[in-house]
This record gives structure tokens, C-alpha cells and sequence, in this order.
């Protein structure tokens, strides 16, 4: 091999081998520290893409549990309206089979018929009950989206509960007016509106199962899609702790050949004596 002084090809070469393990050295440290394998774009751009999109779908998954959770709020606040109602129709119905008593006066009718007039009051003013400014009682039926991707097709459709309605409600209750209400309105009628009261609860009750099983399932799918998320951008830090030894390594040992090779060239000068 020849001796020449303007070319240094091995201190070349071991420039370029510690640039190189250098940049991966960082590259290294850069992941450890941030606990990311992508650190920027160009570390794996189709995978921050498809990261980006699962991260995405985690996080409107979280924000369709907190709608569900809304939802279920709202139906849990009319079932207790709906219980009031029963307890109050359970009473009517006592207050009716008392007002039939062949031993009471007029006067004593007149004073059930005081609580029963009231309770009536009190029904309507039920079925004008509101959650945040939401009427709970309506013939409208709401969707509620069970999906990140808000899709109609799987949506819990809440069925309005119209209990002023006087054939599916207890509106027939309530229509009744007049000093001789009590004795105007029928048992069979009260207890057919009891009935109507018990099938909402029973819907009410079967909204809400379907509504937890799907927060369930949004659980389970957040959790899934924040693992896929991870497998891609999260670094392995055992993995990458050899690397970083490996590299750390290489540099040390670069730039010692580096100083060997830029030695090398004073061989000529040795020549020259």
C-alpha cells in the first residue's frame, strides 16, 4: 500500500462509521428519553399515520362513554320519576277503594277527594319534569350513538314516554277535574294507569342494560385500540437499552480509530528524516 499525505482514506472511512453510529446513538437516547419509538415523521411515517388514526378512535371512544354515561344518567333520573309516579297512582288507587266505602258521608268523601285532587297536581307537575333542560317525558325518541364512529346503525334508541297520554300513560288520571274527580274516575282506570307506569319502567330498565352493555364494549375497545397505538409507537426499553450500549459502544471505538488514522499519516514524515 502507498504512503501519501492528501488522502487519508482510513481516517475517511473512520469519520464516516462515527457519524454514523454518532446519529444512531441520538436516535437512540432521543427514544429512551421521549419513550417513543417515532421521535419524528421520518422514523416511520406509515406508522405515525396509522398511529394517529388509533389514537384518534381511543379517544372518541372515551367521549362516546361519557355521552352513554349522560344517557343512563338521564333514564335513571326518569325511572325515579316514574317510581313517584307509582307510588303516587298506588295511593290514588288506595284513596278510590276508601272513597267507595258505603259507611262514608259526603263530608268524608269530599276530604279524599282534598288528596286525591292533589295528587293529581302532583302527576302533571311530574310529567313536566326535565333533565338539563331535556324534557324526560315526551313522544319523541331519542338515538343515542354506542360507537367512536357514531354510527346510526347500532344507536340505542330511547323510546319517548309520554305519560300524559291518556291511553298509554296516566293522562287519564289526570284529566279528571272537578270537585267530584274521585268519584268521576274509575279503579280500573287508575289501575290500567299503574300498569302503563310498570311497561316504562320496564323499558326504561331494558334501555339502560343495553346502554351498560355498550359502555362495556367501548371499555373494551379503548382499551384494544390504545394497545395497537402503543405496539407501534411505544419503544421496547429493554430492546433499546442494548441498542444504546451497542452504540455508545461503536462511538467510543470510532472515535479511537479515528485517532489511529489520523496518526497513520505520520509515517511519511518519518520517510522524509
Amino acid at each position: 500500500m502507498s504512503v501519501v499525505i492528501n488522502t487519508n482514506y482510513a481516517a475517511t472511512v473512520a469519520s464516516n462509521n462515527l457519524a454514523s453510529s454518532s446519529s444512531m446513538l441520538q436516535k437512540s437516547l432521543n427514544r429512551l428519553s421521549s419513550g417513543s419509538k417515532i421521535v419524528t415523521p421520518a422514523d416511520d411515517a406509515g406508522g405515525l399515520a396509522v398511529s394517529m388514526k388509533l389514537n384518534a378512535a381511543a379517544t372518541r371512544s372515551g367521549a362516546a362513554q361519557t355521552n352513554i354515561g349522560n344517557s343512563i344518567s338521564l333514564l335513571q333520573t326518569q325511572d325515579g320519576a316514574l317510581k313517584v309516579s307509582g307510588d303516587i297512582l298506588n295511593r290514588m288507587s288506595e284513596l278510590k277503594t276508601l272513597y267507595g266505602d258505603v259507611t262514608k258521608t259526603t263530608s268524608d268523601q269530599a276530604n279524599y277527594n282534598v288528596e286525591f285532587t292533589a295528587l293529581q297536581s302532583q302527576l302533571t307537575a311530574i310529567s313536566g319534569e326535565k333533565f338539563n333542560g331535556n324534557a324526560l317525558f315526551s313522544s319523541s325518541s331519542l338515538s343515542v350513538a354506542v360507537t367512536e364512529d357514531g354510527s346510526t346503525a347500532s344507536a340505542v334508541s330511547l323510546v319517548g314516554a309520554d305519560v300524559a297520554n291518556t291511553s298509554t300513560g296516566f293522562g287519564a288520571v289526570t284529566a279528571t277535574t272537578g270537585t267530584t274527580s274521585l268519584g268521576a274516575v274509575s279503579l280500573s282506570t287508575i289501575q290500567t294507569a299503574i300498569e302503563n307506569v310498570a311497561t316504562m319502567r320496564a323499558q326504561n330498565g331494558s334501555e339502560q342494560s343495553r346502554l351498560g352493555f355498550a359502555s362495556s364494549l367501548l371499555t373494551t375497545n379503548k382499551a384494544n385500540l390504545e394497545a395497537a397505538s402503543s405496539r407501534i409507537t411505544d419503544v421496547d426499553v429493554a430492546a433499546e437499552s442494548t441498542q444504546l450500549a451497542r452504540w455508545n459502544t461503536l462511538v467510543q471505538a470510532g472515535t479511537a480509530m479515528l485517532s489511529q488514522a489520523n496518526q497513520s499519516a505520520q509515517t511519511a514524515l518519518k520517510l522524509l528524516q
